[in-house]
């Protein structure tokens, strides 16, 4: 308890240094809250993330900015199909001095940075894709039988176009089991879009400012994993994970029914960080019920795939986790 209460001091500082963050980010990414809350919730738990939306609704946009507010070295990489892993991760030349003698010096990829924004991630082929499946989990990469460590902290934001099809390749699921969340971004309101209108076709373009330097955004990540979270919490957690693979005793019937295959304890580790992340955004000391249910989908999306005959039915996945988590938080608060 004593040490629970020496943390609340730098919790509420964590707390209020996110809102100013929110806030910095919100002058150049107008509107779509959610979206803001996600992407900051991911870097400060230390994972990666990945945004799903449309062409110009400002994914691009965001992610440099968040580059500024979080003090973070960033990088920037088109995925095209003829990207080759070299292009990431960077590759050894040889070299003449002028005595004559031959080297090889390593040259590095834009892999090595702090935040690497991996555009239209899905328009690379497989091959390309596994280059980032080592850095996503080790924050190391292995060229020429040498390990080389990113930078720290290192976060991939990867952007996937979710209508074009041709010259795409789905991502493996290994992959989409890095990223601690997937963020849907939609087309803004009407009077978002007024406010982006008038922000971004004058002369004037607002600027994000710096919040978080390297060293207060490590501190922040470390801090993210001592906040508390109650028991009721952990057994909400524990209890939609497994509701939600298919084969499992506790599964839901939904789940049976629709899903082809279900999270692992990858997503309960992911809940139990983006709840506490959640409730700093929220101005509280610890995560409740009500944040589980909504990390519930950031969460477990790309985590699960519905079988052929549920597509074929018109379901949708965001549907069938609704429906669990609000059946298992039902039954956990009457127990």
């Amino acid at each position: 308890m004593a040490d629970t209460e020496s943390l609340v001091p730098e919790i509420e500082a964590l707390g209020a240094r996110m809102i100013t963050a929110k806030d910095s980010i919100s002058k150049r990414f107008i509107g779509q809250e959610r979206v803001v809350e996600l992407v900051l919730s991911a870097l400060i738990c230390g994972g990666h993330g990945l945004l799903i939306g449309l062409p110009g609704l400002g994914k691009t946009r965001l992610i440099d900015t968040l580059s500024t507010v979080m003090g973070l070295h960033g990088n920037r990489i088109q995925f095209t199909p003829d990207l080759m892993p070299a292009d990431i991760l960077g590759s050894e030349v040889l070299e003449t001095a002028g005595d004559g003698s031959r080297a090889f010096r390593f040259i590095e990829g834009p892999v090595f940075c702090q935040l690497l924004m991996a555009d239209e991630i899905n328009r690379a082929s497989p091959r390309t894709q596994s280059a980032l499946l080592q850095a996503m989990q080790e924050k190391t990469v292995t060229v020429a039988g040498v390990e080389r460590p990113l930078g720290v902290p290192f976060h991939v934001l990867a952007t996937q176009n979710p209508i074009e099809q041709e010259g795409t390749y789905p991502l493996p699921e290994a992959q989409l089991d890095r990223f601690l969340v997937q963020i849907d971004v939609d087309y803004p309101d009407r009077g978002t879009e007024r406010d982006i209108l008038l922000a971004t076709t004058g002369v004037d373009d607002a600027q994000a400012t710096e919040v978080f330097s390297t060293e207060e955004l490590l501190k922040a990540q470390t801090l993210v994993r001592r906040m508390p979270v109650g028991d009721g919490v952990v057994d909400l957690i524990l209890d939609l994970v497994r509701a939600c693979r298919p084969g499992e005793p506790e599964a839901h019937e939904a789940i049976t029914r629709s899903v082809g295959w279900g999270p692992g304890p990858r997503a309960a580790q992911a809940l139990m960080l983006t709840v506490r992340a959640r409730a700093l955004l929220d101005g509280r000391l610890a995560p409740n019920a009500e944040d589980v249910i909504a990390m519930a989908r950031p969460v477990l999306s790309h985590r699960m795939a519905l079988t052929f005959a549920a597509r074929a039915r018109g379901e949708q996945l965001k549907d069938v986790i609704d429906q669990v988590a609000e059946r298992v938080t039902r039954v956990e608060a009457a127990a």
